[in-house]
């Protein structure tokens, strides 16, 4: 999916590229496969605003995806490459030996016409097949993998992701995820082989507002622009910092590489290696 990058005829399209759909194949026919969201802008149950930056966007129809991969040891075949909405990555849609049709997030270089199997035995580390990590070589690149065997897959489903299977440890399956943490997870869970499709998703420029619009995306304002009743950053005259030790959110909790994580969280145990951090060293 090489990008598009178009010519300068405005100053949106000298910072715009998009990706081309030549790896679609076809669009959504399967209408039992789709479901409709309903748009929540950021808004709980009072119809409060609990998420900022959020509304808006283009309707769009989700497709029901098969994390679980549970139609164990029955051939599919890929009728069709389709764009999902919901997601970044390509969407492979199966049609079984028996009939049913299913949704499954497409690996790199999967086409049209290539045989799919899933099974709770060893079987070909071919792109798209699913099988239990215990049976998988160390080295490769698996997504989609369950976190507990039967829950469906939950790790490493964004474009262009993959874990790579380190190694074994007393029922164990050592992985070292997109981020760069180091976890274990159970070696009985399902995991696809290969890696996560539309890898350049990542780099496109996405140029304007508008298109951010179009994504459900609102702007984002600074809180050293607002005024102090609006933010715990706000106020003061021209430019000014935000003078305060530590950056904090608009209700006052510390913001900005702090962790959330609960100190005594039950699968902190299984995390080997936390991953890298991503503040600039000084």
């Amino acid at each position: 999916m090489p990008l598009k990058i178009y010519k300068p005829t405005t100053p949106a399209r000298r910072q715009t590229s998009v990706l081309t759909s030549g790896d679609v194949t076809g669009r959504a026919r399967t209408k039992r496969l789709l479901v409709s969201v309903k748009r929540a802008a950021g808004r709980g149950q009072e119809g409060k605003i609990t998420v900022r930056h959020q509304g808006g966007g283009e309707r769009k129809k989700l497709r029901l995806v098969d994390f679980s991969r549970d139609k164990f040891d029955i051939p599919a075949k890929v009728v069709a490459i389709e764009y999902d909405p919901g997601r970044n990555s390509r969407l492979a849609l199966l049609s079984y030996a028996d009939g049913e049709k299913r949704y499954i997030i497409a690996p790199i270089d999967l086409k049209v016409g290539d045989p799919i199997l899933s099974s709770e035995k060893k079987i070909d580390f071919k792109p798209g097949y699913a099988m239990p990590l215990v049976h998988i070589p160390a080295g490769m690149s698996v997504y989609n993998i369950e976190l507990s065997p039967g829950r469906g897959g939950q790790l490493a489903r964004s474009a262009g992701n993959a874990a790579i299977l380190m190694g074994f440890d007393r029922g164990l399956a050592q992985l070292k995820l997109p981020s760069g943490e180091i976890r274990l997870v159970d070696d009985s869970g399902l995991a696809t082989i290969g890696n996560v499709s539309n890898p350049d998703f990542k780099n496109i420029r996405w140029g304007k507002a508008g298109r951010m619009r179009h994504r459900g995306i609102r702007p984002t304002v600074r809180g050293k622009v607002m005024n102090p009743v609006d933010h715990p950053h706000g106020g003061g005259e021209g430019v000014n910092p935000i003078g305060l030790k530590h950056p904090k959110t608009p209700w006052g909790k510390p913001a900005f590489g702090v962790k959330t994580r609960k100190l005594d969280k039950a699968s902190n145990k299984f995390i080997l290696e936390r991953r890298p951090s991503r503040r600039k060293k000084k």
